[in-house]
This record gives structure tokens, sequence and C-alpha cells, in this order.
């Protein structure tokens, strides 16, 4: 299992901007307290596999810096070279995590869910699509011919549908909120969508029934997890109210499905947008741990030794 950041690859936004960049920094630090071992600096995507799930002309202009201010008012970031560094990052850690998957059963990124940018443009502070692109080049590759991706941030993952839609090798599963953004949202190829205030026990009985209808439907030889830490309670962008101990059960349960059925896992932290960057991190910190843990235990029942945890989570 490999754990892949790109924190240090900063984007620079302007005094008040409500993005929370501090975040990956803080949560890089949290999970090197009990898997610094693991940790790898995410290597960057290529263009060409950036060109299998998008516009070639969509990605010149992100990388020359010539998209116009509508574009960029969508994505929702002003351009500048580390915006375009920092996004090739991202998609990049997501494809080493889809690796590292392949490889030992888990794989971790500590960015990525960038799931609303579709394929010629970007949204909702999303460029490149990292579960798109990782997903069209492990299929070029011939490493994985059908993959699942459980999207459970709070919002749908419309860029990630749009961008499947059509594709039967490419299982895209949404559960999110109802009434929050993107307000107009395309067709997953399975969504669920919970209603305002939600609360732990609906949300974990809606996902025990839906994540077992999505694993029959797909079919999949690998799964990339969306581990959004905006379902929470305290999160300003989120409107589910689910609290700390409900998320930490909804990763139990999709881990433990998904390990289950003999699918290697690859996770992006996708949202988290509470007013305490604190909240964020033992959201996000929270969903790597119980990975880890994860990962540990089966080697050990394997009869394969996977370190030791330095501290709880």
């Amino acid at each position: 299992m490999l754990i892949y950041y790109a924190d240090h690859f900063v984007l620079p936004l302007p005094p008040g901007h409500r993005f929370p960049m501090r975040k990956y920094a803080a949560l890089r630090e949290r999970v090197a307290s009990f898997a610094g071992d693991l940790l790898r600096v995410a290597p960057a995507a290529t263009e060409a596999e950036l060109a299998r799930a998008h516009d070639p002309a969509y990605i010149a202009a992100v990388c020359a810096g010539t998209l116009d201010a509508r574009a960029l008012r969508r994505i929702g970031f002003p351009w500048s070279p580390e915006l375009v560094e920092r996004s090739r990052r991202s998609a990049g850690a997501t494809l080493a995590a889809c690796r590292s998957a392949l490889a030992t059963g888990f794989g971790v990124s500590l960015a990525g869910g960038t799931h609303h940018a579709h394929r010629d443009c970007g949204e909702g502070f999303c460029v490149f699509n990292d579960a798109a692109v990782a997903a069209r080049a492990l299929q070029a590759e011939g490493l994985a011919a059908r993959v699942l991706v459980v999207d459970l941030d709070v919002h749908q993952g419309d860029g990630t549908a749009a961008i499947f839609a059509g594709d039967a090798s490419v299982f895209t599963f949404s559960m999110h909120g109802r009434g929050n953004f993107p307000f107009r949202k395309c067709a997953s190829d399975l969504d669920v969508e919970l209603a305002d205030g939600t609360g732990d026990a609906p949300y974990l009985a809606a996902l025990a029934a839906a994540l077992p209808r999505a694993l029959a439907r797909a079919a999949p030889d690998l799964a990339i997890y969306l581990a959004g830490a905006d379902p929470y309670a305290g999160d300003r962008l989120g409107k589910l109210a689910l609290s700390k101990a409900g998320l930490a059960e909804r990763d139990r349960h999709v881990l433990a499905t998904l390990r289950d059925a003999g699918l290697p896992v690859a996770i992006a932290m996708a949202g988290g947008y509470a007013e305490a960057i604190d909240d964020i991190v033992d959201i996000h910190g929270a969903t790597v741990a119980i990975a880890f843990e994860r990962w540990r235990r089966e080697g050990a029942r394997a009869g394969q030794p996977r370190g030791r945890a330095r501290a709880a989570c």
C-alpha cells in the first residue's frame, strides 16, 4: 500500500478564497504520524494520460493559460502555472494509487476526487477528472478492463458520469445530496439522492442497500473510492449532517464490502469544507487510517508483515 501526496505543489489563491488548500499539508502530517514510510510524492499525469479522458484542446488551453474568464469562473480558481502542475499531480496521484491497489490491494491519494471536471471543461474546483484519467490509463494498459467508481462526496459526480456515459466498462455510482451542487446533474449508472439533514443511520442504510447493487452491475476489476469529507454536519457546502463516527462507519463498510469481494481499492479524498481545518483532517485522516489498518490485517492473515502503526488516528 502506497499513499501519494501533492500538497507541496501549492495552488496560489487570493485572500478570502473559500477553498481550504491548507487541509492537504495538514492531512499529510496526520497520515505521516501512523504511515509515514508509505508516503510518496505524486507523479504528474502526462498529457497522453490526460487526453484519454479529456479533450486535447481543453488540456492545451489549461496548460497554456488560455482559458477564458467564463471557463475560469466555472472552475473557481485563477489560472497560474501552479494550477496546471497541481492539477496534473492530483490526477497522477490517483493513477499511482490505482497502481498500488492493483499490486497490494490498497492505494491512497491524499488529493483527487475532482469529479466535476468534464471532458472539455472544468467545474467546481476541478480541472482534470482524476478518476476518469486513472480508469482510462489502466484500461489502455490492459491492467483493468472494468472499473467501479464509488463516489460518496456530498456532491454528485457529474463530470465522471458524463465522461463515461454509455460506456459499460466504467460503472459510476454516486450517493449525494439531492438539493446540492451541481444543480443540473448528469445521470450516473446508479444515483442515490438524499434529502438535506439525512443523518448517520438513514445514510448508512441507503449505502448498505446500494453498494451491493453497484458491485453486481459493475462486475469490476478495480474500485476507485471517492471518500468525501463533506457529508459532515459541520461542512459549509454539505447538508447531509453526518457525524465523524458515521463517516468512519461509512468508510469501514465500503472498504470491507469491496475488499471482501476481492477488489483492489484506490481511495481519493474528494471534498471537505468544514470551517475548522482540523475537522476535515480528522475525517480524511480516519479514512486513511481505516484503510491502513485493514491492509495490515490482510497482510497478517497472509503471513506478510506490513509494519506497525506509530500512533492512532
